[in-house]
């Protein structure tokens, strides 16, 4: 991959990764009822499990997606119903950082990780990826370094959605703006479903 197909990559990882959708959302969200250090497993598990999206794309996954329209389609309801459960979740938390069942706990590492494998926006983000910037004639080694490259950049981009969160948490401290907050938060999570079900 030449510097400027290499430097082109870091830039749409950059963009993609910054950008509001489904694990953004929630990482604002958790920041803001747990705080950074809680959130950090959520911001882990998000790094990794996309990386291996991108990669098992890469490597095949997503033409067998293709040739079983049953198994994507079943993918899709999953990754719905998930996402919904999580919106919900958020949308009645209603105390920061204390660990009531209303309040709940942010994602595990592995939780977050297994959702970006039903996140409808890490889907498009791995299969345009490997569509624009894996190369035929090198492919194992290219689908290597743009997991590489967007695991660097996506660790510090998706962080920053945490660390707004948790820059929220003293005007949050007030329980009606926390609860519309996540109210909001949560109504956000659930409309990232719309361009999937478009």
């Amino acid at each position: 991959m030449s510097q400027n197909a290499l430097a082109a990559l870091c830039l749409y990882a950059f963009v993609t990764s910054i950008t509001p959708g489904p694990s953004n959302l929630m990482l604002l969200a958790s920041g803001a009822n747990f705080g950074l250090v809680r959130t950090l497993p959520q911001v882990l598990g998000i790094t990794v499990g996309f990386t291996a999206l991108l990669l098992a794309v890469g490597l095949g996954l997503g033409a067998a997606l293709t040739a079983w329209p049953a198994l994507h389609a079943g993918l899709k309801v999953a990754g719905a119903a998930w996402l919904l459960y999580l919106a919900w979740r958020i949308g009645t938390a209603r105390s920061i950082g204390r660990e009531s069942e209303a309040a709940g706990r942010p994602l595990t590492f592995s939780q977050s990780a297994a959702f970006q494998w039903i996140n409808p926006k890490a889907w498009v983000v791995a299969a345009t990826t490997i569509g624009v910037y894996a190369s035929p004639e090198a492919p194992f080694v290219s689908v290597l370094l743009i997991a590489a490259a967007f695991a660097l950049v996506n660790l510090p981009s998706i962080l920053a959605w945490a660390g707004c969160g948790t820059a929220l948490r003293g005007f949050l401290a007030h329980p009606a703006r926390l609860k519309w907050f996540n109210i909001a938060m949560g109504t956000l999570l659930a409309a990232t479903l719309w361009p999937m079900l478009a």
